[in-house]
């Protein structure tokens, strides 16, 4: 598939070919995008979450009352999760939440998170992503002259400093290198915005697996 390439003016810079086994997939599965999202959330969980259990807690263990005639249950420690100020029974431990999801099944879903923003036209390809100095309220003015509200910007290999101090203080959008490309910040994003760099960086990437 061909699409336009402009530059950051809004000026037509030529055309791109697109691969259409990584852009022009048009039965997109919804299945494997929920698949990489919900791996994608979990890995990043810190899983720092903790309770006391009954050897933490700091309450006295020493038996409350004796053990027959009161009429009441038997009990011989504070410590118990029944009472104000015991412990919590089953309550969450550190841990990681993250499980295993296949290469295969996270390449698949990058590439049917990109062909869901072609389909939709919400793709945009430009020449370059660079500006001379870092002022965030000229970079904004452009930003709403191109329509990108709520946009991904894939800047290449590495982010062009000035461009990246100017954007980073723009709401919505969000500014990566080609290595930071994930699902979930593609389908959050109104519009994908790749450099030229970008997009041969991502069809060599997948050329190479399919080779392979």
């Amino acid at each position: 598939m061909k699409l336009s390439v402009i530059k950051l003016d809004g000026k037509a810079a030529g055309d791109v070919e697109l691969s259409d086994a990584v852009f022009g997939i048009t039965d997109i599965r919804g299945d494997l995008l929920a698949r990489y999202v919900n791996w994608q959330l979990a890995k990043r969980r810190a899983g720092t979450h903790k309770v006391q259990t009954r050897n933490e807690n700091s309450r006295t263990g020493k038996k409350m009352y004796k053990q027959k005639g009161t009429g009441g249950a038997r009990h011989g420690s504070r410590r118990a999760p029944q009472f104000v100020g015991g412990s919590r029974a089953f309550g969450p431990v550190v841990r990681d939440h993250g499980f295993s999801l296949p290469k295969k099944v996270r390449a698949l879903a990058l590439r049917h998170a990109l062909s869901s923003k072609a389909k939709a036209g919400d793709l945009v390809v430009v020449d370059t992503v660079s500006v001379k100095e870092a002022k965030t309220a000229s970079l904004r003015e452009t930003f709403g002259k191109l329509g990108w509200a709520k946009a991904l910007i894939i800047a290449g290999p590495e982010v062009d400093v000035n461009f990246g101090l100017a954007a980073r203080n723009i709401p919505h959008i969000d500014v990566l290198p080609n290595a930071g490309l994930n699902v979930y910040d593609i389908l959050r994003a109104d519009k994908l915005v790749l450099t030229k760099a970008a997009v041969e960086a991502i069809e060599a990437r997948f050329s190479v697996k399919e080779a392979a």
